[in-house]
């Protein structure tokens, strides 16, 4: 079994789209570990705040089907493949970590950049995984975090009402 983590990002229909992405999650997976959701600002747009968070999840599943079931998840909820970068989201769904796997074939990179590039990502990573180590510098998530430049952060964890019910 492959210990995967995605992270999860919403502008648009936030508290509809992440529970419900979550319940397709965990019929296709089962149990979940699901870090805090965070808020933050947009990025590089103008538009409504996000809801992130990670979750965890084990799986018999090569890297290149949980992708295509996440892509799948993503469609579900009126996610556009043809939208820019920095443009609002119904649902975006990137798996982060698939176990110590390190992989860059021009559509998937694993693990994703991101982990060390947005407070976003690594925040709720840290949470849930601590003590886990990055497959290329071998540092905790905690270790990482602890050590990232949290000046320019513009996030904050927040309770969505959805999220006492889970």
């Amino acid at each position: 079994m492959a210990l995967c983590f995605i992270s999860i990002g919403s502008n648009i229909d936030k508290d509809i789209n992440i529970p419900s992405s979550l319940h397709a999650l965990q019929q296709l997976f089962g149990n979940l570990l699901i870090s805090s959701v965070y808020q933050s600002r947009a990025v590089g747009f103008e538009g409504e705040d996000f809801y992130n968070l990670i979750v965890g999840f084990n799986t018999d599943l090569d890297v290149n089907s949980v992708s295509q079931r996440l892509r799948e998840i993503e469609l579900n909820h009126g996610r556009c493949r043809n939208s820019k970068k920095f443009s609002a989201r119904t649902l975006d769904l990137d798996l982060v970590l698939y176990d110590d796997l390190i992989l860059n074939d021009g559509r998937l990179q694993i693990p994703r950049a991101e982990i060390e590039d947005y407070a976003f990502v690594l925040e709720p990573l840290a949470e849930i995984a601590p003590g886990l180590r990055h497959p290329i510098n071998h540092r905790t998530y905690a270790e990482i975090w602890e050590s990232f430049d949290k000046s320019l952060i513009n996030q904050e964890k927040v309770v969505p009402e959805w999220l006492k019910s889970i």
